[in-house]
């Protein structure tokens, strides 16, 4: 049963030191109660009451990091099963298939395409994570020559698959720091995997024909030692993959049924015979629970629909979608382009910023952190007026980018124009349109 806050506090040194990053003890309890923060924030803790918080504090669904660097994913760490009961931890990872005997032609453009899968949205950053490597060869020498290329060549999270121990250790020594995930044990090699798995402390997939199959052969790995698994239910059918998918997550979650209390793993390339119906299955396992896609490849029309359906489901429905606050540059702007303002709500700087791009004017565009709040919402509740405004314009460090000082603020915030002017005197305040679809008319006729 999970601690409350309190008694999460009485495990605490109570030093009220400051260095997790909250002013107080109790204020990081709190932070830890409500999932906020990690233990690990606290220098402190000492070692009993890490041992008790941390068996207390564990999710029904451990969470597991796969790979390292900027690609490195964490997936597990779930404790609903319905997004609007509190929130969805950790977004799935998306893997693109890989085959040793594929071509050296083929490998090099889908390694070419992975890399250049990135998409910015609403001031987000959308990619895949990771490569799954299958051998297909059955030939060590091959798998292992695949899995050095895409070590030198990219910098994705890795999945090795192949039910051979020795050729997953061939491989391995040339990959190995990059953490990968290890696919996979079975009832017949999980001895010779547990092995590798002690060696190079890499998370292993327990794969089993069936829910109660897994169960036993998931509680026999940990039992020799491993911690970090990836379940594999060995459904290649979306109507058989669904249904485990929700019975591990109601076991995990309403019955502690600790065997099975992982993130699992989706084989979707094996469910579909064409990309557009293997997007429909990713996306049903992105919200129904996996923990790792594999697809058969990777093209832009389904994977960026993917991406932005993952960005949404695992945003906290208790809090809006916020944008970071910064400068941001539309169209390559230069020293006399023009600077507007708007709040950091996502769907507000979506629509400014995909309007400012329709009017092909280069803009910089501030946006100012309204806590996730539209413009009007944020101007009611005191957080886009004159004063707070000002002071982002300020400590933005426009005034280094451009020659005039000139500042377009929202039609819905016009009654904001004389207290800027006071409170920016060398600036001059437009007011500019109350809706987005006019602001590619307005840009316009402010061209010389």
């Amino acid at each position: 049963m999970a601690l409350t806050g309190i008694q999460i506090f009485k495990l605490l040194p109570k030093t009220n030191c400051g260095k997790c990053g909250v002013p107080t003890c109790l204020a990081f309890a709190m932070s830890l109660a409500t999932g906020k923060a990690e233990l690990s924030a606290c220098p402190l803790v000492s070692e009993e009451a890490k041992s008790k918080l941390e068996a207390a504090s564990t999710p029904p669904i451990r969470p597991i990091t796969i790979g390292s660097g900027e690609r490195m994913l964490k997936i597990g760490g779930e404790t609903v099963m319905f997004r609007h009961e509190k929130r969805f931890e950790n977004p799935p990872g998306l893997a693109m298939l890989i085959s040793d005997k594929m071509t050296e032609t083929e490998i090099g453009e889908r390694l070419k395409r992975f890399q250049e899968f990135s998409y910015m949205r609403i001031g987000f950053k959308l990619r895949p994570e990771l490569l799954a490597l299958r051998c297909d060869s059955q030939d060590s020498n091959i798998f292992t020559a695949l899995a050095e290329r895409v070590q030198k060549e990219c910098d994705a999270g890795i999945i090795l698959m192949a039910n051979s121990a020795d050729i997953m250790s061939s491989a391995l020594k040339v990959c190995a720091d990059r953490k990968p995930l290890l696919y996979a044990a079975t009832t017949d090699n999980a001895e010779q995997m547990t092995a590798l798995v002690a060696e190079y402390n890499c998370p292993l997939v327990a794969q089993a024909d069936g829910l109660q199959a897994l169960a036993t052969l998931s509680e026999k790995l940990a039992q020799m030692g491993v911690k970090d698994i990836v379940l594999d239910s060995g459904a290649h059918d979306t109507k058989q993959a669904f249904h485990d998918q929700i019975m591990l997550r109601r076991l995990a979650l309403n019955q502690k049924f600790r065997p099975l209390g992982f993130p699992s793993i989706i084989p979707a390339y094996a469910m579909a015979d064409n990309p557009l119906k293997e997007a429909l299955v990713a996306a049903t396992f992105i919200a129904k629970y996996g923990g790792i896609i594999i697809l058969s490849d990777f093209q832009g029309e389904t994977l960026y629909p993917l991406l932005v359906l993952r960005l949404n489901l695992y945003s906290d429905p208790q809090r809006p979608l916020a944008t970071a606050e910064d400068i941001y540059d539309i169209g390559n702007p230069d020293e006399n382009s023009p600077v507007l303002i708007t709040a950091n709500f996502s769907l507000t700087y979506f629509i400014v910023s995909s309007e400012i791009e329709n009017s092909r004017v280069p803009s910089y565009l501030l946006v100012k952190d309204t806590e996730g709040l539209s413009v009007m919402t944020a101007w009611a509740a005191g957080k886009f007026g004159a004063d707070n405004i000002a002071a982002m314009v300020r400590k933005s460090g426009i005034e280094h980018k451009i020659k005039h000082r000139k500042l377009i603020i929202p039609g819905y915030i016009a009654s904001e124009s004389g207290g800027l002017e006071e409170e920016l005197p060398d600036w001059e305040i437009l007011v500019g349109p109350r809706e987005g679809a006019h602001i590619p008319a307005f840009l316009k006729n402010l061209q010389p």
